[in-house]
């Protein structure tokens, strides 16, 4: 049988990027299940175990400090090595990880696994990964597919989180970490038949290039020298820094706090888990909408104020939702849940613009992946935060209160990025 390879896309009417990007998305899918999987898990893992509320979102805070920390690196590493081989080995790491929890029988098992197998092999293909894929592949609507890349892992929530709850609360939790841990050995090999490093690699362009497009150029040395290289290099920018802080306050707000505590909270209030885990993968429906639409308005619109509205509208949503949550799902409760989803991570297409304008096409995704890692340590603070201020307060109060005022500031913060990078500051950062 022919290499795909030697079958360009382009023959059949089809460019190949669009291939690329189809696999891609499969693969944040992939990685966003077992990440959506551990606010589903949480009670039925204590009540298996007799573990602590704080023993668990421990774990689960280990989880996305790691799988912040993991971004910048694995951004390095696809530089070095490529993203064929980087993805492929990710994907099989996510089915290792989440395959042995089956057989684990202590909580510092449940810290390796959730915390470092998981955490590494999903923040290896997180939305850095998305990042590089469509800086690499897209120069015609490279906002929109970045919108599409940064939904996926609402796509993931969406396919994962319904069927995992009711298989925790059935069979029991370990069908649902089977579930994820199946899907990614199946779609490892997918990956590395389709995915390919650069347009060349199968003698085509960039989706929209002009005839002088030529591609970015590669970086050389050692992935490790060359993340941390780009951070001191790129600590020395404001607009850096800003996204940094932004970005760590995006995760507070999203993956570390809704993500986690969301379904728990809710059943404070005498909600089915059921029933708050579908609100959850509805917030992943509507996200679908409002990233892929914040893609667009991207490409349209001033960066810097999407990322002033989306901040302080989220910001001003999550002082008032304590009083939304009850037994039921009242009309008020379902307008947060729309508003929330699409506000979700609408925050990462102007994100990987400002990123890309201020530091230049080569360096734009290690750049991303250092903030990318402050979004996921942010949202480890605020998991482990949130466990221990219901385990304090005995309930959630103070956690809504704390991440709508941070995301209140983070829009103040947007307000001091500066227009665009000079001509001289861009040629620097190339």
């Amino acid at each position: 049988m022919t290499d795909l390879d030697e079958r360009p896309a382009v023959r059949r009417g089809l460019h190949r990027a669009w291939l690329v990007a189809g696999v891609t998305m499969a693969a944040l899918v992939a990685a966003a299940g077992f990440r959506s999987s551990t606010g589903a898990l949480l009670e039925p893992l204590e009540d298996d175990f007799g573990w602590s509320r704080a023993t668990t979102s421990g774990a689960v805070s280990l989880n996305l400090i790691v799988y912040g920390l993991t971004a910048p690196f694995a951004a390095a590493l696809m530089e070095r090595f490529g993203l064929r081989r980087v993805a492929s080995l990710a994907l099989a790491l996510v089915a290792v990880g989440s395959g042995l929890t089956l057989v684990m029988t202590d909580a510092w098992q449940l810290w390796l696994l959730w915390g470092f197998a998981v955490g590494i092999g999903t923040g290896a293909i997180a939305l850095v990964f998305g990042a590089i894929v469509a800086n690499r592949w897209f120069v015609r609507h490279r906002g929109v597919v970045v919108g599409v890349f940064s939904a996926a892992s609402s796509t993931g929530q969406l396919v994962f989180l319904p069927a995992i709850a009711q298989l925790a609360e059935g069979p029991g939790w370990r069908w649902a970490a089977g579930l994820v841990a199946a899907f990614a050995l199946a779609l490892a090999p997918v990956v590395w038949w389709v995915l390919r490093d650069h347009p060349g690699d199968v003698g085509t362009t960039a989706y929209g290039a002009g005839p002088d497009w030529q591609p970015a150029a590669s970086t050389t040395g050692g992935a490790a020298r060359l993340a941390i290289t780009t951070l001191l290099e790129s600590a020395r920018s404001r607009v850096f820094w800003i996204l940094f802080a932004t970005f760590w306050i995006c995760g507070w707000s999203t993956n570390g706090l809704i993500g986690t505590h969301f379904i728990a909270a809710a059943h404070d209030h005498g909600m089915p888990q059921t029933t708050s885990a579908g609100l959850l993968a509805l917030i992943g429906v509507f996200d679908i909408a409002g990233t892929i639409a914040s893609g667009w308005l991207t490409d349209r619109v001033d960066p810097r104020k999407l990322l002033f509205c989306y901040y302080f509208l989220r910001g001003l949503s999550l002082l008032w939702v304590d009083l939304l949550l009850g037994p039921a799902v009242h009309p008020t409760l379902f307008l947060f849940v729309l508003f929330y989803g699409l506000d979700w991570v609408a925050t990462v297409p102007p994100t990987v613009a400002l990123c890309r304008e201020h530091f230049g096409a080569v360096r734009a995704g290690v750049v991303f992946g250092w903030v990318f890692a402050a979004h996921m340590v942010g949202a480890g603070v605020a998991a482990a935060y949130a466990g221990w201020l219901r385990q304090v307060d005995g309930d959630y109060l103070l956690a809504w209160l704390t991440a709508g005022g941070l995301c209140l500031a983070a829009a103040a913060l947007c307000l001091l990025i500066p227009r665009r990078a000079s001509a001289a500051a861009q040629q620097a950062a190339l």
